[in-house]
């Protein structure tokens, strides 16, 4: 068999993200193996692989023992896709055939039946001659060969001729069988796996991983996906190593200069901040008055919204006299709000990816990390997702703000994720007793970049946003989560009746 100048050179898989993970696509001329349950994309996978061979100018076939071509063209027309250009061949072996004509009384599911399937298969292909091949599925080859020997043989001879054919073909498997079937990854030049998982609360997570491509640096691991009208899309898992940027040293205002002063300064460029302390302290409010302080500034930030709507934010937001409608409506702004129930980690990285990489947005804001935490699937591995999320940011000089309540509102706290070592900064909230009414205090407890002062600051929020007091000398307890204060009523900020949101 003659070797081509493209022999195994990458083919699109026609989805983006699967063509970063392969390092480019599939092997051309190459069979490679995708299995899954039924439900987990199978079909709709393979059906953008044919399409992007026939935006290409190559001829492209689908052989179908499985599914009709009315049930094909069905899920393509759901997809807003025309199969134009697409060979779909049906294939349906006489021992599957209710017709009692095709049906064979002496020699029940004997080499005829899964021979003569076959036979119509390679008829096919040598015919069509296609550059793109989907054969769907081999659970029907598996139902004819009754035994494993057979089918390994059938299986061999199917690819064996593919490879002869110079042909790149997806071969799919629902895995049918009670175990796993490894005669197949043996056989194959890639082993693509896709998986659905059902929560207990929300919407499925679907997930895929590359078990096996040979010759091919792939990016090992699960990285989500999902399927909605216009096929799959799949985000491959964020590896910080991989996106290095330049560093900086430059500081930014909070839009507070007593706030600033706290904090040494203000903000570095390529840190994180953690906002952290119970429930209606004013973490999400501090972190809107940075983000208006970048916008001002000529930048634009992102709000990832787990806790309120859209609509709830600009209000409370205007309330507090920082308007940020025309900020939205002008792209200075974004405000994705996060459903904790629908959205893979996965596709939250992909967010804050596309946002500071083709956006130009440098200021991030996650508000809160509980929604973050109740995104994950999988709770133990939320640090490491952090870390390369964070490092990212980092890396990319964005200025970061994590927004984190803790449990109770007075009295011991604590939360279900601790995340402050990957903090580079940790502005604690608090709140205090005096003169009968209740207080908010605001602290700096961790800086990496640079000094700060330790001093515990009164937090006022009224309709003229923030107020940052002077230090609370006679401030004590905080730390214990029930903070008192003994000073005079003169040392602390006043209340005016009309703007009171403590």
């Amino acid at each position: 068999m003659a070797v081509t100048d493209h022999d195994a050179a990458p083919v699109s898989t026609g989805v983006t993200g699967l063509d970063h993970i392969l390092a480019g696509g599939y092997a051309s001329q190459r069979s490679h193996l995708i299995e899954g349950r039924p439900g987990s994309g199978k079909t709709t996978l393979a059906m953008q692989f044919l399409l992007d061979g026939v935006r290409r100018g190559e001829r492209c076939l689908y052989i179908t023992l499985s599914e009709s071509r009315r049930e094909l063209l069905n899920v393509a027309e759901r997809h807003g896709w025309s199969l134009d250009g697409i060979e779909i061949c049906e294939l349906v072996a006489p021992e599957l055939s209710l017709d009692p004509g095709q049906q064979q009384s002496l020699v029940h599911s004997s080499d005829l039946e899964l021979g003569e399937t076959i036979r119509m298969a390679i008829a096919e292909i040598e015919r069509f001659k296609p550059e793109r091949v989907v054969f769907d599925s081999l659970s029907e080859i598996r139902l004819l060969s009754q035994g494993s020997l057979r089918y390994r043989r059938q299986v061999h001879a199917l690819r064996s001729f593919l490879l002869i054919q110079n042909t790149t073909a997806l071969l799919l498997d629902d895995l049918t069988a009670e175990t796993d079937d490894l005669n197949l990854h043996s056989l194959s030049h890639a082993v693509i796996r896709l998986e659905q998982l059902a929560p207990l609360y929300g919407g499925e997570r679907r997930r895929l991983r590359v078990i096996k491509m040979r010759g091919t640096p792939f990016r090992g691991g699960f990285h989500d996906y999902v399927i909605r009208r216009g096929g799959l899309t799949v985000f491959p898992r964020l590896v910080a190593a991989e996106h290095l940027g330049t560093s900086s040293d430059d500081q930014c205002g909070t839009g507070s200069p007593e706030l600033d002063k706290l904090l040494g300064g203000g903000l570095d460029r390529g840190t994180s901040t953690m906002l952290i302390g119970p429930s209606g302290v004013g973490k999400s409010t501090v972190a809107l008055t940075c983000v208006t302080a970048a916008i001002a500034r000529g930048e634009r930030a992102l709000i990832l919204s787990f806790d309120e709507t859209t609509g709830v934010l600009t209000r409370r937001a205007r309330g507090l006299a920082m308007p940020i409608d025309d900020a939205i409506a002008a792209g200075s702004l974004i405000v994705e709000q996060i459903d904790p129930a629908e959205v893979s980690p996965g596709e939250l990285a992909d967010i804050v990816q596309n946002a500071v990489e083709h956006r130009d947005v440098t200021s991030v804001v996650i508000d809160s990390l509980t929604g973050y935490h109740n995104a994950m699937p999988e709770e133990n591995y939320l640090l490491l997702q952090m870390h390369e999320l964070l490092t990212y940011l980092n890396q990319q000089g964005v200025i970061t703000l994590l927004v984190l309540a803790q449990h109770g509102m007075i009295g011991a706290m604590g939360t279900n994720v601790d995340l402050t070592y990957l903090s580079d900064t940790i502005l604690l909230f608090r709140t205090f007793e005096a003169e009968g009414r209740l207080r908010r205090a605001i602290s700096v407890v961790k800086k990496r970049t640079g000094s700060h002062e330790d001093a515990i600051r009164e937090l006022r929020i009224d309709s003229d946003g923030i107020r940052v007091g002077e230090p609370l000398s006679a401030f004590r307890g905080v730390m214990t989560g029930v903070p008192t204060f003994e000073g005079e009523r003169s040392s602390l900020l006043p209340i005016r009746a009309a703007d009171d949101r403590g």
